[in-house]
């Protein structure tokens, strides 16, 4: 498991790589990028800041509340801090589990929470040379998917 905040680029190969191991049959890999738009607004880049002692520690009880939620240590997550632009990628999340339905609600469950509960601030800058903050959690399409009973069933197997 790994949770980085980091002030390069993102390599979503090295993400997948890392969380690669035989007895998984599914690997899921999530790239959130600077898009060109944003309510209606051409946006050009946006910088990225957060409280990084803080939003170190969440970013890592995140990940161990998914290890725990659903079954895997194999979770690999970085979020670039800093000014990107259109195009370069801002969070990358990777995950890795015998079971490809534990997979995909699993990474859904990280990009969620790391967007409700990780103090990381975003601020666009836009066509017309203004910059305005952006709150990251407005676009949120609910919450995150609550773990099967298969998923719950493996997390408990697999405590100490």
């Amino acid at each position: 498991m790994s949770a980085l905040l980091v002030d390069r680029p993102i390599d979503p190969s090295r993400l997948l790589a890392a969380v690669s191991a035989p007895e998984n049959g599914a690997a899921i890999l999530f790239v959130g990028t600077v898009r060109d738009l944003n309510d209606g607004r051409h946006v050009t880049g946006i910088d990225y800041s957060a409280y990084s002692a803080m939003a170190q520690r969440e970013l890592d009880e995140i990940v161990r509340d998914a290890k725990v939620r659903f079954g895997t240590s194999h979770v690999a997550v970085e979020h670039r801090l800093g000014t990107l632009t259109v195009g370069e990628a801002s969070v990358a999340v990777a995950v890795a589990h015998p079971r490809r339905a534990a997979a995909f609600d699993a990474a859904r469950f990280i990009v969620e929470e790391l967007k409700r509960r990780v103090p990381i601030w975003k601020r666009e800058h836009y066509v017309d040379g203004t910059r305005e903050w952006v709150d990251p959690t407005r676009a949120s399409h609910g919450p995150p998917a609550a773990p099967s009973a298969e998923h719950s069933r493996q997390a408990a197997e697999a405590a100490p």
